[in-house]
């Protein structure tokens, strides 16, 4: 993690909390030194969910996380997930979902509700009117 990832995330969030900025204040509070934000920590697993379990084409449904332990710029995260249970008329899988600094420590812990569904690519398409669809509704959850 460094800098730049703070910057990014600051970017695309507008997380702009002086514990990620300003190092005075980082460094009066309980952590000490600046901290990276909690959603570029948790952002790993979004990798691990979509690229490798359950794999592409996966959502998350539901979320119930733990932040333990800071994440400073110099670490370096793991995220790891283990599928807990799934279901076997929906392709829901509920996860157990960790990420830990270098240094071994756990700093985040908890479970996610995921939906994983068929992408598989559209080899043929058809039109049959003029007509363009309608541009999909998009939103960025708060």
């Amino acid at each position: 993690m460094g800098d730049n990832d703070i910057a990014l995330f600051t970017e695309i969030s507008g997380d702009r909390n002086p514990l990620h900025y300003d190092e005075a204040a980082a460094k009066a509070s309980r952590f000490g030194e600046i901290v990276v934000q909690g959603g570029v920590t948790s952002a790993i697993l979004n990798a691990v969910v979509a690229e490798e379990l359950p794999g592409p084409g996966t959502v998350f449904l539901n979320v119930n996380w733990a932040f333990k332990a800071p994440v400073r710029c110099g670490d370096t995260i793991t995220g790891r997930v283990e599928v807990i249970s799934a279901r076997t008329d929906k392709p829901i899988t509920e996860l157990r979902t960790t990420v830990t600094r270098d240094d071994g420590t756990l700093v985040l812990d908890g479970t996610a509700v995921c939906y994983t569904m068929d992408i598989a690519p559209r080899t043929e398409r058809t039109v049959t009117s003029d007509r363009r669809p309608a541009a999909p509704n998009r939103s960025r959850a708060g």
